[in-house]
């Protein structure tokens, strides 16, 4: 029977169409997943769009409503970018503040009163040549400006702002010297920095101030002054003439300057000097 079968049995497929079989099968099965990819569901392209956004930096000003087509996504999320060169060295240059140019006027006023207060230092020493000589003061010419400096321990005692009788007649030829001039007068106080605090003094503020009080009355014993040409003040320890480490520059600071402005101070009032006052000759 089973001799029969065999004999009337069909002719069996080649190898090889199994083999073929199976691939055109999975290239089926390859191809419908590839049509399963291609359509797309919006609300998860939405999804992954915003994920890119974050993850790469996409402009979040662009909203993504509807499906690329035919557009890159980086192209239409991207804006190109243009190319600036930036300069590796760069060259500063700072500009100093320019003093203004005086106007002709200005400048022979300013020459004028330079000379005028070079003019009345050499007076100055010459009247007060005695007390420059036995250092109770000095005389120091600064631009348009005369500085008689009175020094403490020749004026004043420690901690006192009283000024010492043997001191007065030093003054009065002061004020007689002051009275021969139009210029501004400064009485001015100043300080170590070593700090005074008593019943009498609460600062060297105070002790300042006081001092330079004290002088100007003294030197307002000669009527023939004009109050009105005076300033007084106090500095403390604010203006050292030398560094205060060292009881031999403390004592350089403790004084009272008496110092004489000629020509436009700082205000802009205009002072001047008086040859004929001074007793200058017309050459000089």
């Amino acid at each position: 029977m089973m001799t029969s079968l065999k004999k009337n049995a069909p002719p069996a497929c080649p190898p090889w169409l199994a083999t073929f079989a199976d691939l055109m099968s999975l290239l089926m099965c390859f191809f419908v997943l590839l049509l399963s990819f291609s359509e797309m569901d919006v609300q998860k392209y939405k999804r992954v769009a915003g994920s890119m956004k974050f993850a790469f930096g996409v402009q979040r000003q662009i909203r993504v409503e509807d499906i690329p087509k035919g557009t890159s996504v980086i192209k239409q999320e991207f804006s190109p970018g243009k190319p600036v060169p930036t300069p590796v060295k760069t060259i500063q240059q700072v500009a100093k503040e320019k003093r203004p140019e005086l106007n002709p006027t200005d400048q022979v006023q300013d020459k004028e009163a330079s000379k005028k207060a070079k003019e009345f230092e050499n007076v100055a020493k010459r009247e007060l040549a005695t007390e420059v000589q036995e250092n109770k003061i000095s005389v120091k010419l600064e631009d348009k400006k005369v500085i008689i400096r009175l020094k403490e321990g020749e004026s004043f005692q420690s901690g006192s702002e009283l000024v010492r009788p043997t001191f007065l007649p030093v003054i009065a030829k002061i004020a007689n010297v002051l009275k021969k001039t139009k210029g501004s007068i400064i009485v001015a106080g100043h300080t170590d920095n070593l700090r005074i605090s008593n019943a009498r003094f609460r600062s060297n503020w105070d002790l300042s101030a006081e001092r330079a009080v004290s002088v100007a009355l003294a030197l307002f014993r000669d009527e023939g002054l004009d109050q009105k040409r005076f300033t007084v003040v106090g500095y403390a320890d604010t203006k050292p003439l030398a560094d205060n480490k060292k009881a031999e520059n403390r004592s350089k600071n403790r004084r009272v300057e008496i110092t004489v402005v000629f020509g436009k101070d700082e205000e802009g009032g205009d002072f001047s000097i008086d040859d004929e006052e001074i007793g200058l000759p017309d050459d000089f």
